[in-house]
């Protein structure tokens, strides 16, 4: 039975990440914008962290956090953005307007690796597809996700993947149009 299951496991991971490859493209030529409540800078360590309702943008991608930790060491477009929150969550919009989103107790977003690594209670939804598990990792230049489950009992630290077929998409969007009218 999980043998049937693993083309169509393979085949949604990669619809995720050739997706978000597109979007990133134009969103990683964008400036990423900060805004905070309050914020403290250690230029001498290149370190800062953002407080209470961070709002970070670079172009379609958003993460929003109830702190954010930025590690600057490397230098500029090498810097690593720890976001974290009850939860903290990520969206961005793909190339074709498809909107991919996420969320977890902490997100790292790697500028020059192009990944978003989710930890605690992490969620990624695209369109009507959904991947949950305790960690997941996406890198957007292998097309690449990894989704690991965390230590319980009852089945609560397994990977869960949820895929809606399309006939149930297309039912749910006539009766949206139809509650619209």
């Amino acid at each position: 039975m999980y043998k049937r299951l693993i083309p169509l496991a393979t085949s949604f991971m990669l619809a995720i990440a050739s997706g978000a490859v597109l979007a990133s493209e134009d969103d990683f030529s964008q400036p990423i914008k900060i805004g905070s409540n309050t914020q403290f800078i250690d230029g001498k360590n290149k370190t800062a962290l953002y407080k209470e309702d961070v709002l970070i943008t670079q172009g379609s991608l958003v993460i929003k956090a109830d702190e954010v930790e930025v590690i600057a060491t490397d230098g500029s477009g090498r810097e690593i953005f720890i976001a974290r929150g009850k939860p903290a969550s990520y969206s961005q919009s793909l190339e074709d307007g498809t909107p991919v989103s996420a969320k977890a107790n902490e997100i790292r977003y790697e500028v020059v690796n192009r990944t978003i690594s989710l930890a605690g209670s992490a969620e990624l939804q695209q369109d009507t597809s959904k991947v949950q598990g305790d960690k997941i990792t996406f890198d957007m230049i292998t097309e690449q996700l990894l989704a690991t489950g965390g230590a319980g009992k009852n089945g609560e630290g397994r990977v869960t993947t949820v895929f809606t077929p399309e006939t149930i998409r297309k039912t749910s969007s006539k009766k949206d149009n139809k509650d619209n009218e």
